[in-house]
């Protein structure tokens, strides 16, 4: 099983989702994180078979939230590096894994 690690800029992403969907409704940024949380544990099984469509990093799209995650990964992890929310401008999204 591959191990799955989650950048500071990943957290940073997963806090402003929490906290917007919070703002939404108390709760809901809760059930956001243990989403994602789940998608992301995922990737100890599925590393790596997500589409790659920008620099090489693989897209895994979130089931219950608009939102991707972009990881990197090799035989014997994966690095998620971004939780970017789909709904943003793509030219954000593009800078925003850049950074």
């Amino acid at each position: 099983m591959i191990q799955v690690h989650i950048s500071g800029d990943a957290l940073d992403d997963l806090n402003e989702g929490f906290w917007f969907y919070e703002v939404q409704e108390p709760g809901l940024g809760d059930y956001f994180l243990s989403q994602l949380r789940a998608d992301i544990d995922g990737l100890k099984i599925t590393a790596g078979i997500h589409r790659m469509p920008y620099r090489g990093l693989h897209r895994l799209v979130s089931h219950r939230f608009p939102f991707a995650i972009f990881y990197e990964c090799d035989a014997e992890r994966a690095l998620v590096i971004a939780v970017v929310d789909c709904r943003r401008d793509p030219e954000w999204i593009k800078a925003h894994l850049d950074q």
